[in-house]
Parts: C-alpha cells; sequence; structure tokens
C-alpha cells in the first residue's frame, strides 16, 4: 500500500475551483484509510548509535552517548553529549516522518510561540541500522503533567495559543494525512474498528451505552473541508514544562495538514474543567470541531481502559480518570 491514502488536491484562487477541491477531499477522507499491519519494530542499543555518529558525523564521536528514559515507542531517543538527541525510528513505518521533519520543523518554528525541536543534521542507514534518523538539539524540561502543572487555566490558554499559532500557518504544500502520521488530519473512521473492539472488551465495566453514543457523534460531525496546520500527538509527554509553566512542545512525527480536531484531545487527557473551557476559548473551537475532538479523546480513553480493564494500577486509575471527564463534559455540553 502506498504511504497515504488521501490524494492531494491541486487548487487554484478561483472559489469555484477552492469549493470543488473541498468537496473532492472531503470525499475521499470520507472512506477509511487501511493502517496496514503493525509495525515491526526493531531494536537499536548505545554502541549501534556511536557507530553510526562515528561514520556520519565524526565531528561528534567523542560525544558520551546515553539512552533517554521513557524515549519513545515510534522513534529510538539517546543523548549526544549535553547539548543534543538523537532520534532513531523504530520501524519501517515511523521512518517515513523524518524528510517530513527534516522539511518542515525549520519553517513551522520561527512562527511559533514556543519552541520546538528543529533537526540540526539528518543520518543516513549503517551499522546495521536501516532507516534515515536525526540529530537534534536537546530541549530543557519535564513532561507535563496535572501535578507538576502551576496554573492550570494560564498553562490552557499558553497550550491553545500555541496550537492557534501553529494552525494559522500557510498550510499549501503541507504533509496531507497518509502513513506517515497514521492518518492523523483525517476521518476519525479510520480508528473505528480499534474503538469497537475496546467497546466490546469494555462492556459490564464501563457506560458503553453512552461511550457508543460520543463516538457515533464524533464519527458523523463533519469537517469543513479547510487545511489547517497540526500536531498530531497533543500527548503530556510532548509538552515540557519549566517551573511549572508551558516551555516547549515535541515530538512532530505526526504533524501535518487536514482536520486539526485531533490535537484538541488534550483538552480531556490532560486539562481540568476550567482549563478545557480556557483552552476552548482562546482557540475559538466550533461545535464540530470540539465534537471530533471529544472523539479523539474518546478513543485514546477507551484503548487505555481495555488495555488496563483488570487492573488497578496508576495507568488504570488515569485511563478511568480520563473517560469519565469526557462522560462529565458531555453530560454538560448535552444540557
Amino acid at each position: 500500500m502506498a504511504p497515504s491514502a488521501v490524494v492531494r488536491i491541486v487548487t487554484h484562487d478561483h472559489p469555484t475551483g477552492r469549493d470543488a477541491a473541498a468537496r473532492a477531499r472531503n470525499a475521499a477522507l470520507s472512506s477509511t484509510p487501511d493502517l496496514g499491519p503493525v509495525p515491526q519494530r526493531i531494536t537499536v542499543d548505545v554502541e549501534q548509535v556511536r557507530r553510526l555518529i562515528a561514520d556520519r558525523f565524526p565531528e561528534w564521536a567523542g560525544l558520551p552517548v546515553r539512552p533517554v528514559a521513557k524515549g519513545g515507542w515510534d522513534n529510538f531517543t539517546f543523548r549526544l553529549g549535553d547539548a543534543m538527541v538523537v532520534r532513531l525510528p523504530s520501524a519501517a513505518e515511523y521512518a517515513l516522518a523524518v524528510d517530513k521533519e527534516q522539511r518542515w520543523l525549520p519553517a513551522l518554528a520561527p512562527r511559533l510561540p514556543l519552541p520546538i525541536p528543529v533537526p540540526l543534521a539528518k543520518g543516513r542507514p549503517g551499522a546495521d541500522y536501516p532507516f534515515p534518523w536525526s540529530i537534534y538539539p536537546w530541549l530543557q524540561g519535564e513532561p507535563a503533567s496535572a501535578d507538576r502543572i502551576a496554573d492550570p487555566v494560564r498553562f490552557a490558554v499558553d497550550l491553545a495559543g500555541f496550537l492557534a499559532a501553529l494552525q494559522s500557518v500557510d498550510p499549501v504544500d503541507g504533509p496531507q494525512p497518509g502513513k506517515h502520521n497514521w492518518f492523523r488530519g483525517a476521518t476519525l473512521r479510520t480508528y473505528d474498528a480499534t474503538a469497537q473492539r475496546a467497546l466490546t472488551a469494555l462492556d459490564g465495566h464501563i457506560d458503553v451505552v453512552t461511550a457508543r453514543e460520543i463516538w457515533k457523534t464524533a464519527l458523523d460531525t463533519p469537517w469543513d473541508g479547510k487545511d489547517r496546520w497540526f500536531h498530531g500527538d497533543m500527548a503530556p509527554g510532548n509538552l515540557l514544562l519549566d517551573g511549572g509553566e508551558l516551555a516547549a512542545v515535541i515530538d512532530f512525527g505526526t504533524c501535518g495538514v487536514g482536520d486539526p480536531s485531533c490535537d484538541m484531545a488534550i483538552a480531556w487527557t490532560l486539562l481540568t474543567a476550567d482549563g478545557r473551557q480556557a483552552f476552548r476559548e482562546r482557540l475559538s473551537v466550533d461545535e464540530e470541531t470540539w465534537a471530533r475532538g471529544r472523539g479523539w479523546a474518546l478513543w485514546k480513553a477507551l484503548v487505555a481502559c481495555a488495555q488496563t480493564v483488570d487492573r488497578s494500577d496508576e495507568e488504570s486509575v488515569n485511563a478511568r480518570r480520563v473517560l469519565y471527564g469526557i462522560f462529565s463534559e458531555y453530560a454538560i455540553s448535552c444540557g
């Protein structure tokens, strides 16, 4: 299968052409892309990284290399000295994002109010490692979590301001949804089969009637067809804090242009109720985008709950907290 199931529509300035293009793009996105098989991940160790650095960038060969704790799933992450980080895709599908990041992050960075990782160099395959890879500057900060955020409302407003700036960047020629970002920015129906499996597994454990209602509403709510830039993985681990305040946004592997509702999921997965309202107001999110964003959050929560259904550890408790928060907010919105 080709990396993307979505056809890029070339538009012209005439309004009729733009309208026709939007209709054609919506028709393309109404079909459900095929995610394909589960990526076959490889392993990477410190010695491999050292050999790759020595071969491609001998000027940095003397710097220490050490793995980053919780360095990610799509990529292996290693510190290179004190000021850089090496990011190596863990599977061929994840490697599709390397060229995208190399091209677009330098263009996005000057237009955004917070630091993002801008590539310093691109590495080629070698030392028994088969994919392209990147070196980035190390951005200081600690991953966001509810207990580390100093002011939940200010954090929400700052995050919304970042996304507003990102959405304002000209989307022309930007990367359309595809395998490079697992079809973020396209239809939420891509993940319907996963959500349905989770709902089946959770029957008798959660209110599946409400969950199905929220999910169906999200699936049935249309997108206006206007391309906007999105991050694609607004998750706590990709938001860095300094002194409890939002300091940087990292991991743009799933970024692209299309429907930005996937970035709304963070409103339920991290923000407080007051923060969620401030976030929505600052970003001026319409009802349709909000409903689809709620669907993205629900999909994440259902999968997490299904994976931890027989557990009572921190991960399970957090998944249930997010799910019940979605239910509560939905009930209020319907009231």
